[in-house]
C-alpha cells in the first residue's frame, strides 16, 4: 500500500485519516514531514480523525520553501463531515512552537473554539489535543490555524458538512475550490516590512505619465489639487491591497495559474463549485467567461438562488454556486485581486487536454470620494445600468442636509477640530463600543452639515458638524482618518466593478433560503469603528488596538445589533466567532453570514443572537490587520439581574 504523500488527490472514506495511514505504515512523525509536502488537498470522511501538524518544504515558485502542514498536505485535507454526528479530531503537534485549528464558522462550544488565550491554551510542541463536538450545521466552511502566521504558511483547509435531509439542490460532481495566497517570504518579515513602510509592496503608485495624462482629461487645477489631496492625507489612491502580487503566488487548491488545477464535468451536467477564499491577505473578485453560476449558499448559509456572472469574495467567505456547461469545451474559473496584481486561476474541463484562454488583468482600480466616507455625495462613481449589472439604488441613500455649495472639492484632507463636536452619550467606557440602548439618538444618523471624510491630522480645514459620531479613542495617533459620511452600500458591486456590462453579484441580491431566522427586533444597539493608521500599520476598533481593549460583554441570549462603520479606505471582512451574523438588507429581510466584508466608508448593521456562553474572538481576517490591534474579546456572560445596572460606561 502506498502512502498518501505520493498521491495528493487520494480520497480516504469512513474516517481513514491520512496521517493515521501513514504512521499505520511505519512512518515515524520525523519521516511524516521530512519529506517534501505535496500540493492538492485529499477528502477525509468520517466523524474519527487524526491530523498531524508539521513543517515540510513546497515548491510552488521554482525555490523550495517551508511551509505548516497538515498531514503533508497543502492546503490541509479537505474534511468532509454529516450534519448531526458527533466529531473528533486528534491533532498532533509536530512543530517547535505551539499550533492551533478554529473551525471557522462552526456553532460548537467555546472551548473547542480554537484560539489560543480565549478558548484554550493552545497545542504545544509534541502534545495532542483532542476536538469533539456536535455538528449542528450544514455547508461549506474551513478550518485554519490562530496562531502566529501559520495560516499564511499553509494550515488551512476545506470543510464540507453534509445536510441531514438530502439537499435540495441535487448535482452531480461536487468541488471544494479553496483560494489561498503563498508566499516565499517568511510571513513575519512581511509583517516587519509594513510596520516600516506600509506601502512596500504597492507597485500601483501613480507615476509622472498618469499625471500627465490626468492634465488632459481633468485639467492641471483639478490634477493638482487631486494629488495635493492625496499627498496631505499621505495615502494612495491605489492602496487597495497591504500585499500584493509582488510577493504573492495566488493558488488554487494548493496550485499557482501555472500548475492550472483541473475539475473534469461532462456537457449537460450540474456542477457544485465550494469557493473558499482561505486567504490570509487577498480579496478576490471571481468569474468564469462564458458561464453563468447560480448561487445557492453564502457562509454555509442558504440563499434563495441568484445567477450572476461575477463577485467579490473576501477574506474567509464562502460561496456554493452552480454551473451547467453545456458544450464540450473549457472554462476558466478566473480569480483576480482586488487591486489586479494577480489572480488565482483554475479549469473546468471536460477534457484535461483542454484549456481555456485567461483573461487578461483588469486595470487598477482608483480610490475615490465614496472610498473616503463620502458615500452619502458620490454619484459619479456608483454604479450604471450596464448590461444586466443592478443600477444602484440612490433612494436609500442619506442625500439631505448636504451642503455642496460649501463644499471645496479640490482640497478635502484637512483635519477636524473635533472638540467643537458633539460627544455626549458616546462610549467612553472601556467597553469602546457605542451602547445605543443607553444613550440618546439626538446627533445620531442626522442629515447635518457637510459629510465628508478628512485626514485626522491636517488642522487646516474648519471645523465642522460631523454627520455620524466617533468616540473619544478615534482620535489619537492609531487613527488618521474617520469617515464624516459612511453610507450603505449593500447593492454597491465596490470599487473595480460598479461598470461591468454583466451582472456582479452584491450582498443586497441575497436573502436566507428559509425566511427570517432569527428576530428583527433588537435588545440594544451597539457601534463600532472600524479604524486605522495606514502609514503607522496600526489598525483597531474605534481606535484601541486589541492590546488596550477591554472585551465587548454580550448577555447570553440577548439580541443585539451591530452597527460598523469603516473610517479607513481599505476593505475589513470581520468575523465573530461562535455566533451567527444576521445581516440587515432592508424591508426585513436578513442575510445570514460569519463573516462580513465591509467596503471603505462603509456603514451595515448585523443582528447577532448571543446564544453560546464563553469567550469568542472577534477580528478583521486580513491576518497583518489582525495582528496589528483589529481584535476585540467577545464575552457572552449570563445576564445581570437588572439590565439597566450594566450600561458598559455610559452616562
Amino acid at each position: 500500500m502506498t502512502t498518501s504523500f505520493s498521491l495528493p488527490r487520494r480520497r480516504f472514506v469512513q474516517g481513514l485519516a491520512l496521517g493515521g495511514t501513514a504512521l499505520g505504515l511505519g512512518l515515524t512523525p520525523t519521516q511524516l514531514f521530512a519529506r517534501q509536502g505535496q500540493t492538492g488537498a485529499p477528502e477525509l470522511r468520517g466523524n474519527q480523525f487524526q491530523l498531524n501538524i508539521g513543517a515540510a518544504d513546497v515548491n510552488l515558485t521554482g525555490r523550495n520553501r517551508p511551509a505548516t502542514l497538515v498531514n503533508g498536505s497543502l492546503p490541509a485535507p479537505t474534511l468532509r463531515w454529516r450534519e448531526g454526528e458527533t466529531v473528533t479530531l486528534r491533532v498532533t503537534n509536530h512543530l517547535p512552537e505551539t499550533t492551533s485549528i478554529h473551525w471557522h464558522g462552526l456553532l460548537l462550544p467555546f472551548q473547542m473554539d480554537g484560539v489560543p488565550g480565549l478558548s484554550f491554551d493552545g497545542i504545544a510542541p509534541g502534545e495532542t489535543f483532542t476536538y469533539q463536538f456536535p455538528l449542528r450545521q450544514s455547508g461549506t466552511y474551513w478550518y485554519h490555524s490562530h496562531s502566529g502566521f501559520q495560516e499564511q504558511t499553509g494550515l488551512y483547509g476545506g470543510l464540507i458538512i453534509d445536510p441531514a435531509e438530502p439537499d435540495p439542490h441535487t448535482v452531480d460532481r461536487d468541488y471544494a475550490v479553496v483560494l489561498s495566497d503563498w508566499s516565499d517570504q517568511d510571513p513575519k518579515r512581511i509583517y516587519a516590512t509594513l510596520k516600516k513602510l506600509s506601502h512596500y509592496y504597492n507597485f500601483s503608485e501613480r507615476t509622472l505619465f498618469d499625471t500627465l495624462r490626468d492634465f488632459r482629461e481633468k485639467g492641471v487645477v483639478r490634477t493638482l489639487k487631486d494629488r495635493h489631496m492625496w499627498n496631505r492625507m499621505r495615502m494612495s489612491e491605489t492602496d487597495l491591497a497591504d500585499v500584493t502580487g509582488y510577493t504573492y503566488s495566488f493558488l488554487v487548491n494548493g496550485h499557482t495559474p501555472a500548475a492550472n488545477w483541473q475539475a473534469r464535468f461532462e456537457p449537460g451536467e450540474r456542477i457544485k463549485l465550494r469557493f473558499i477564499n482561505a486567504s490570509a491577505m487577498t480579496i478576490f473578485d471571481l468569474r468564469i467567461p462564458g458561464l453563468d453560476m447560480t448561487v445557492v449558499a453564502m457562509d454555509g448559509q442558504p440563499v434563495k438562488p441568484v445567477r450572476f456572472h461575477e463577485c467579490r469574495l473576501g477574506v474567509a467567505e464562502t460561496l456554493d454556486v452552480i454551473v451547467e456547461p453545456k458544450d464540450h469545451r473549457a472554462y476558466t474559473l478566473f480569480a483576480q485581486t482586488i487591486d489586479r496584481s494577480g489572480y488565482a486561476r483554475g479549469t473546468l474541463t471536460p477534457d484535461p487536454s483542454l484549456s481555456a484562454e485567461v483573461p487578461e488583468l483588469d486595470p487598477v482600480p482608483l480610490l475615490g470620494h465614496r472610498e473616503m466616507g463620502m458615500g452619502a455625495m458620490d454619484h459619479g462613481a456608483m454604479g450604471h445600468d450596464s448590461g444586466t449589472m443592478k443600477t444602484m439604488d440612490h433612494s436609500r441613500m442619506n442625500h439631505g442636509g448636504m451642503d455642496h455649495g460649501d463644499m471645496n472639492h479640490g482640497d478635502m484632507s484637512g483635519g477636524m477640530d473635533h472638540g467643537s463636536m458633539n460627544h455626549q452619550g458616546m462610549s467612553h467606557g472601556t467597553q469602546s463600543g457605542m451602547d445605543h440602548s443607553a444613550m440618546g439618538h439626538a446627533n445620531h444618523d442626522t442629515n447635518a452639515a457637510v459629510p465628508f471624510a478628512v485626514s485626522a491630522d491636517n488642522p487646516d480645514l474648519p471645523a465642522r458638524q460631523s454627520a455620524t459620531e466617533h468616540a473619544d479613542s478615534e482620535y489619537g495617533p492609531g487613527v488618521d482618518m474617520r469617515a464624516m459620511s459612511p453610507a450603505p452600500m449593500l447593492d454597491d458591486p465596490g470599487i473595480g466593478l460598479r461598470d461591468r456590462d454583466w451582472k456582479v453579484l452584491t450582498y443586497a441580491d441575497l436573502e436566507y433560503a428559509h425566511g427570517l431566522p432569527d428576530s428583527t427586533r433588537p435588545e440594544r444597539e451597539i457601534v463600532l469603528h472600524l479604524t486605522g493608521n495606514m502609514e503607522r500599520y496600526m489598525w483597531s476598533f474605534n481606535g484601541i488596538p486589541f492590546a488596550d481593549a477591554e472585551p465587548l460583554e454580550l448577555y447570553h441570549n440577548e439580541r443585539v445589533r451591530l452597527t460598523l462603520v469603516n473610517d479607513t479606505m481599505m476593505h475589513h471582512p470581520i468575523h465573530l466567532h461562535g455566533l451567527w451574523s444576521d445581516l440587515e438588507l432592508g424591508d426585513g429581510r436578513l442575510l445570514r453570514k460569519h463573516t462580513l466584508l465591509v467596503k471603505p466608508g462603509e456603514k451595515l448593521s448585523y443582528l447577532v443572537r448571543a446564544d453560546a456562553l464563553g469567550r469568542w474572538a472577534y477580528h478583521c481576517h486580513l491576518l497583518y490587520h489582525m495582528e496589528a490591534g483589529m481584535f476585540r474579546e467577545v464575552r457572552v456572560v449570563p445576564p445581570p439581574q437588572s439590565r439597566h445596572q450594566h450600561q458598559e460606561g455610559h452616562s
